[in-house]
């Protein structure tokens, strides 16, 4: 294991990166206490730069700054990965940075596929979903989906939101960034659970596949071991099928796109999706009874609402298909152990909202408690808004959910 530390004085950390890794020492330095300016104990990455420069992957620079909102680069953040990490680097007479490459590359935190092997690609700015990426494969994470790098990521622990549910996949990465992640991947690689941040993780998994269901819902999607054997998917969230956001009709002359299926907990304020279905007082549910009008959103906190975002691209015949520009779509699964008491007000089943007019919403309110999977699938559908040999649907996700095979 090759370990190179270089101490610096009167040059930059550009520069200096350019020759090797630096370090310096902290006598008995405190978890949250930096020698640097511009770094104060409260700080939120205060503590990862302290343990990042004591382990010496990275430094400050000799006017006593650490410069934590400053960008880094592709090469900047890989070097510091594989310095951290303590892989094995083999000097090379060419390019710098070439020892770093090949030693990330070698350890599968690099593929050509990335980008372009060259200086010119490597010395470009990393954006946060770049980071997302060489993170998640730092820990073992693989996927041949490139837009599911953030949402691995997130899910496990190393990657934060940038604020309540905003992962800015095409924000910069900043020094303070870089370090805190690196020492979440340390932290990881020695079998320590981080805590994930639900709604960058609900954020990316709509990003990934177009659905935040499994992260905001997880008790409420599932199915069975052998179900996904034999689908070939490795978790429920793979089954999932965001090529079927999209129905169109036979004849052709009709489109509709879901563009999102987003997931949404009344029972938490904070839900970054809320106001999709904002203003919450207003919102009512519908019972099948056309003359109780009373029904409140507000008075079911212990419930999700699926919110159906999308609607028509093109309706080349509206007297073929209906002229709303409204996304027609059904949910299954979510029965009612109890139909009198549905139709007197008690929500044990799924319903649809609506504010003025009936599903003038696209959502629907599931109950967290109280429903019944009496037969079939769990299934979210998309249809086609017509009717007789007009009519098709899709089916984007079925699983056999907590019902007993008959």
């Amino acid at each position: 294991m090759k370990k190179q530390f270089i101490k610096f004085a009167g040059i930059t950390l550009a520069a200096a990166l350019m020759i090797g890794t630096m370090s310096i020492t902290i006598p008995n330095a405190q978890a949250a206490t930096t020698p640097f300016s511009d770094v104060q104990s409260t700080h939120w990455g205060a503590s990862a730069i302290t343990n990042g420069v004591s382990k010496g992957y990275v430094d400050g620079y000799t006017n006593g700054t650490f410069k934590p909102d400053a960008s880094v680069t592709r090469v900047e953040f890989v070097k510091m990965v594989v310095s951290a990490m303590e892989l094995e680097t083999t000097p090379s007479n060419g390019k710098w940075y070439i020892e770093y490459v090949d030693a990330a590359s070698k350890a599968g935190l690099y593929a050509s596929a990335d980008f372009n092997d060259n200086e010119t690609a490597w010395t470009k700015v990393m954006t946060r979903e770049e980071m997302a990426r060489v993170a998640a494969r730092a820990i073992g994470e693989t996927t041949k989906e490139d837009d599911k790098w953030m949402y691995l990521a997130t899910k496990a622990g190393l990657i934060k939101g940038v604020g309540i549910g905003q992962i800015a996949p095409k924000g910069l990465t900043t020094r303070a960034q870089a370090i805190v992640v690196i020492e979440r991947i340390l932290s990881k690689n020695t079998g320590a659970s981080l805590e994930a941040d639900k709604y960058a993780v609900s954020s990316a998994e709509i990003a990934w596949h177009g659905t935040n269901i499994f992260t905001v819902m997880p008790e409420i999607w599932v199915t069975t071991e052998s179900d996904l054997r034999q689908a070939r998917k490795d978790s429920v969230e793979e089954m999932w099928n965001e090529k079927l956001m999209t129905i169109t009709s036979k004849d052709g002359l009709y489109q509709g796109k879901l563009d999102a299926l987003v997931a949404i907990d009344l029972s938490d304020p904070n839900d970054p999706n809320l106001g999709l279905i904002a203003p919450i007082n207003t919102l009512k549910w519908f019972n099948n009874r056309p003359s109780i009008m009373n029904l409140m959103v507000k008075d079911q906190k212990n419930s999700y609402v699926l919110y159906f975002k999308g609607g028509t691209v093109y309706n080349k015949d509206t007297k073929k298909y209906n002229s709303s520009k409204d996304l027609q779509f059904r949910v299954d699964g979510f029965s009612s152990p109890d139909l009198n008491a549905f139709s007197k007000g008690e929500l044990n089943a799924i319903a649809r909202l609506y504010r003025n007019s009936y599903f003038d919403v696209p959502a629907v309110i599931i109950p967290k408690t109280g429903t019944v999977q009496e037969y079939g699938n769990l299934e979210i559908r998309l249809q086609t808004p017509a009717s007789g040999n007009r009519f098709t649907q899709i089916v984007p996700l079925s699983l056999r959910g907590t019902r007993d095979d008959i």
